[in-house]
C-alpha cells in the first residue's frame, strides 16, 4: 500500500508538471521560442489566488478564476512587449530576454509580498478518500489535480485539433509565412497561445500551492524548470508528449524520494532525462523532422 500511495502522490506531481509543461511545448511548438518566465507566471497566478482568498476574503474557486484571468492578460503582456518585437531576432536574444523577464517578475513579486513564505490556504474542499479499509488515503488535492489534469489535456488536445483557431495553431507552427499568406493571423494566433498558457499556469500555480502550501516570489523557479524538463522527456511540441512526460518525471521524482534519497531525487530526474534523450532525442512522443537547405 506504501507503494501505492507514492506512485499516486506522483501521478499528482506529474499532473501539476504536465500543466505547466502544456504552457511551455504549445510556446515551443508554434511560436518556436523557450519562454523561461512561465515559472514565475505560475507563482504571480498563486499570488493572486492567496490575495483574493486571505486579503479580499473571496470564495477560492472565484480565486482561481480571477488568478486565470490575470495571468491570461499578464502572458499577452509579456508575449506583446518582451517577445514580439523579437520575432526575427536569435534564439539566444529570445532565451536571455525570457531570463530577463522571469527575473523581472521575481523581484516585483519580492517589492509587493516581500520574501517571507506565506502558508497558502488549498483551494480544494474536496474530503481525502479511503481505500482498503483506511490502509490508503487518497487526498483532495491529489484527487482534484489527477483529475483536472486529465480533463484539461484532453480539452486541450481537442482545442487544438477539431477549432479554427486551434487549427490556425497547427498551421503557423509548421510554416508560418505560409499561413500569413493563407489569411491567418500569426500575431493573434501567438498571442492566444500565450494566453492558454499562462492560464493553464494559473491553475497549476493553485494546484501545486494547494498540494504543497508554501507560497515565496521563488516558488515557481524549480517547478518550471522541471516542466521544462517534463515537455523535452515527453518531446517538446506534442500536447500527449507533455502529459506523458509530466506524468513520468512526477513518478519518477516521488519514488525517488520514498525509496532511494529525498536529496538525490532531482539529480535521479536529470539523469533519466539525459539517458532517454541519449537513446531517443526527440524525446518520448517526438517526431524528428528534416528541414530543406
Amino acid at each position: 500500500m506504501v507503494f501505492l500511495s507514492q506512485l499516486i502522490s506522483g501521478i499528482s506531481l506529474g499532473g501539476i508538471y504536465s500543466l505547466i509543461a502544456l504552457g511551455y511545448t504549445m510556446v515551443y511548438g508554434i511560436a518556436k521560442m523557450l519562454n523561461f518566465a512561465h515559472g514565475d507566471v505560475i507563482m504571480i497566478g498563486a499570488f493572486v489566488i492567496y490575495t483574493s482568498v486571505v486579503s479580499a476574503g473571496l470564495n477560492p474557486v472565484l480565486g482561481v478564476l480571477i488568478a486565470m484571468v490575470f495571468c491570461t492578460v499578464l502572458g499577452v503582456l509579456i508575449e506583446r512587449l518582451a517577445y514580439k518585437p523579437l520575432r526575427q531576432a536569435t534564439s539566444l536574444a529570445v532565451l536571455i530576454t525570457a531570463i530577463g523577464v522571469s527575473y523581472f517578475l521575481q523581484n516585483v513579486a519580492l517589492l509587493i509580498f516581500g520574501s517571507d513564505t506565506k502558508q497558502f490556504s488549498s483551494v480544494v474542499s474536496l474530503e481525502p478518500v479511503s481505500l482498503a479499509g483506511g490502509e490508503l488515503v487518497i487526498s483532495g488535492e491529489t484527487i482534484i489535480t489527477i483529475a483536472v489534469s486529465v480533463v484539461i489535456m484532453v480539452a486541450l488536445y481537442l482545442f487544438v485539433n477539431k477549432t479554427k483557431p486551434g487549427k490556425a495553431m497547427l498551421a503557423v507552427s509548421e510554416d508560418k509565412g505560409a499561413a500569413q499568406l493563407m489569411g491567418i493571423n500569426v500575431n493573434g494566433t501567438i498571442a492566444l497561445t500565450f494566453a492558454i498558457g499562462s492560464a493553464l499556469a494559473a491553475v497549476a500555480g493553485a494546484l501545486l500551492c494547494s498540494s504543497y502550501p508554501a507560497l515565496s516570489p521563488y516558488t515557481g523557479a524549480m517547478p518550471g524548470i522541471k516542466a521544462f524538463v517534463a515537455a523535452v522527456f515527453g518531446g517538446i511540441g506534442s500536447i500527449p508528449g507533455a502529459m506523458i512526460g509530466g506524468i513520468l518525471l512526477g513518478i519518477i521524482e516521488n519514488l525517488s524520494k520514498a525509496y532511494i534519497s529525498s536529496q538525490l531525487s532531482d539529480a535521479i530526474v536529470f539523469a533519466v532525462l539525459i539517458f532517454v534523450l541519449l537513446i531517443r532525442p526527440t524525446g518520448i512522443m517526438g517526431k524528428k523532422i528534416n528541414e530543406k537547405v
